[in-house]
């Protein structure tokens, strides 16, 4: 790698920029501040980094989060102080939920007056506080000397596992002051718990006696595609969280994908004699609230020690990086499990018999839902998705998936984060991929500002509008417990057509779901963020209406 000169009059905001740049950031998102512009004037003179305008800092944090989620590496966000970093902090609740290597850097009144509730202007005296609920860990750069230690520190945590976002505070004056030289920088190897020899031979124990054993597997098995689809090979079935989908191509017979708590799999859970849980919290939307019976023995595999057993009692609890932990699993496992030569083809029954039922409680929209999992397929394009009704019907486990980088969706329930989702999603992708996006015109609102965004910076992305002029879940809700008294769900959306023409983003309008395979066409072919509109009030309901989670239930389906 060829670095540039280290200059003697080089400030902290030259030096971060730098090192950001040196340790492979390519692409940042964010919102320009006066508090943040000593950095921000750096990253521009020096060009070695794509700065993203954001419309607003919420925005900004999900598009690095999808952007994280896709590359495979750390998304970058860059906020003002204050109010700006709390309008981040929902968009980061998301990044945590998920896990995702997100780097925050906010920034931080002049040192003299932070944590002194002086009303120093963006000052929030408890601002480290605020960040510490919705980040893995927080860090402040108290001086010019500390630069390099606060910035390895801060990348360090982020992409350790368990991995998630890491808020970095920087005063403003620490940015201006002039910094010592400081060398190169060079990115932090990432920390990982590493298990016993003693836990690998148990695990293998349980493995080599069961002859039905499932591999269940979440977001924080991503990084371990080749050691899950060898196990896979070797005899084990495959089932994952919504956040673990492609980990194990869905294309694969051996896999029930998503489709994880259904009476299909519930069924097939009964026959089975071993379940392994590799990164994932088996969270209660995904498992009735942690009620629904799993396999027996459990075994559990987590970055996380603090995660062992704590939705379900597990019979061993391995604290180890999942890739690690699987590769050296299978070094003492042999070729061939002695597992029930069956287990394949139920595998493939069950997945048949769900997908099935959803396609008959989708109705008409199943050409739909066909049609976008063809082409995400066919072209390996990111799938994103907001909480929409579509998504929760179809989007989170019919279209299928072939590599975890693939998926990206609201993990933790918030709606309106789609519209940035995309973009950052679409940033990450090479080559001839897209990142298509599904919304709903509900979510879309609250995200509107950002397409400007994506028309600015030429995003490769569709997005696919399902449009029903209401909070339509809400409304199924509401007849379904409430007596259809249907207050306050009813939405004016703007004549999207409209809006799209004055910001220069092409618009295609679908009221027929046969037309919809040629608009998706026709947009995934041009250049740039396009957007189809599909108008559900035309099409019409779904063949089963979808309510979300029955009444009183803790988690609301994503």
């Amino acid at each position: 790698m060829k670095h540039q000169p280290i200059q003697q009059t080089e400030t902290v905001g030259d030096f971060i920029a730098r090192y950001l740049a040196d340790v492979g950031v390519t692409v940042m998102f964010g919102v320009i501040s006066i508090h943040n512009m000593p950095i921000l004037d750096a990253v521009a003179r020096q060009g070695r980094i794509r700065f993203v305008p954001a419309r607003g800092e919420a925005g900004a944090m999900n598009m690095a989060d999808a952007y994280a989620r896709v590359s495979g590496g750390m998304g970058v966000c860059l906020t003002s102080t204050g109010t700006a970093a709390g309008n981040a902090a929902g968009a980061q609740a998301e990044a945590l939920t998920a896990g995702s290597r997100v780097l925050h850097i906010t920034s931080q009144v002049d040192l003299a007056y932070a944590d002194r509730d002086r009303a120093a202007i963006h000052d929030v005296p408890r601002q480290p506080e605020m960040l510490r609920g919705v980040s893995k860990a927080v860090y402040r750069m108290w001086d010019a000397n500390g630069a390099i230690g606060a910035l390895t520190a801060a990348v360090s945590a982020t992409l350790s596992a368990p991995s998630g976002p890491v808020s970095l505070e920087i005063p403003v004056d620490v940015q201006r002051s002039l910094a010592a030289p400081q060398g190169v920088g060079h990115a932090p190897v990432p920390v990982l718990p590493r298990v016993s020899d003693a836990v690998i031979e148990d695990i293998a124990s349980y493995l080599r006696s069961a002859k039905r054993p499932l591999l269940w597997l979440g977001g924080g098995a991503r990084g371990a595609v080749a050691e899950a689809t060898e196990l896979m090979r070797r005899g084990v079935g495959i089932v994952s969280s919504t956040n673990g989908r492609g980990i194990v191509s869905e294309e694969e017979p051996g896999t029930l994908g998503a489709f994880n708590m259904g009476p299909e799999a519930v069924e097939l859970y009964e026959s089975c004699d071993l379940m392994i849980v590799v990164g994932s919290r088996l969270r209660g939307n995904e498992t009735r609230n942690n009620e629904m019976p799993l396999p027996r023995p459990l075994i559990q595999i987590d970055a996380d020690a603090s995660q062992g057993g704590r939705n379900y009692p597990v019979e061993l609890f391995a604290h180890g990086d999942a890739a690690d932990t699987l590769a050296r699993l299978l070094a003492v496992l042999p070729d061939r499990l002695d597992c029930d030569r069956d287990l394949g083809f139920d595998l493939a029954k069950a997945r048949a018999k769900a997908e099935g039922a959803l396609r008959d409680r989708l109705g008409r929209y199943s050409t739909l839902a066909d049609v976008l999992s063809q082409k995400v397929t066919e072209g390996g394009h990111a799938w994103v998705r907001d909480v929409t009704i579509s998504n929760s019907t179809f989007g989170n486990r019919y279209v299928r998936l072939s590599e975890p980088n693939q998926g990206v969706h609201a993990l933790g329930g918030g709606i309106g984060q789609g519209v940035s989702m995309g973009i950052g999603a679409a940033l990450a992708c090479t080559g001839a991929r897209k990142a298509i996006t599904l919304l709903g015109d509900g979510g879309t609102m609250l995200g509107l500002a950002e397409a400007i965004t994506a028309v600015d910076e030429n995003a490769p992305l569709v997005y696919v509008l399902m449009n029903d002029q209401a909070y339509g879940v809400i409304q199924n809700i509401q007849d379904a417990q409430y007596d259809s008294r249907r207050h306050y769900s009813a939405l004016r959306v703007p004549e999207f057509d409209t809006f799209c023409a004055s910001i220069g983003l092409p618009h295609r309008k679908v009221s027929a779901v046969e037309d919809f395979e040629t608009a998706l066409d026709a947009a995934l072919a041009a250049d740039g963020p396009q957007l189809i509109e599909v108008d559900m009030v035309a099409i019409g309901p779904f063949a089963e209406a979808f309510a979300g989670p029955p009444a009183g239930a803790a988690q609301k389906e994503d």
